[in-house]
């Protein structure tokens, strides 16, 4: 692993497991994706576009995690996870987006493939960089460029950091995943066309 930009270049090989039921499960109506990286990785753009793609709901994990109106203030804990499970329970049909370790493993249970964005440390400082305003979680774009280094900082440890929401636990949920899953490595592999 390369620490400023994670998996070297001659590391780079797609992970890529599509046994045909969850080509069935998806015509079916009952695609339920959770997509998951580091902050900037293009998780909430790809699942943006799936979502309105294939008419599914969606949820970013950062409604359920953080206080609305208040910045960097988590929800208890058992909130957080009773709004994941509500969420679950409630559609037939989803794409779930996150970076938080705890629910992706929780929320992996139900999906019908998993999506590690894992573009690399530089692509996701750059993406940070062009991150529109989050209304959802900042009053104003200006508070939001307020927390930009702190931001920045965060991702520039993916690599290195042992959390929750690290580089070694999203590749260790990735690699335990038995079910239909695939490992983007390269924007370009799945910028313009989430989910095919």
């Amino acid at each position: 692993i390369d620490e400023a930009n994670g998996p070297r270049s001659n590391e780079r090989e797609q992970h890529c497991h599509q046994p045909r039921p969850w080509l069935i499960s998806f015509s079916l109506g009952r695609m339920k994706v959770l997509v998951f990286g580091n902050s900037g990785s293009g998780k909430s753009t790809y699942a943006r576009a799936l979502a309105t793609r294939e008419g599914l709901a969606h949820l970013d994990l950062d409604s359920v995690v953080w206080e609305p109106g208040k910045i960097a203030v988590q929800r208890p804990r058992e909130s957080v996870a009773a709004s994941l499970q509500s969420f679950i329970d409630s559609q037939a049909a989803w794409v779930i987006e996150g970076c938080y370790g705890e629910l992706v493993r929780a929320a992996s249970a139900h999906c019908t493939l998993l999506v590690f964005l894992n573009p690399g440390m530089d692509a996701c400082l750059a993406n940070n960089l062009r991150r529109p305003w989050e209304p959802h979680k900042y009053a104003s774009l200006e508070l939001q460029n307020t927390m930009l280094n702190q931001l920045q900082a965060w991702v520039a440890g993916y690599y290195q950091r042992k959390d929750a929401w690290s580089y070694w636990v999203h590749r260790e949920i990735f690699d335990a995943f038995a079910g239909p899953k695939v490992e983007h490595r390269e924007v370009g592999g799945y910028a313009a066309e989430p989910g095919r």
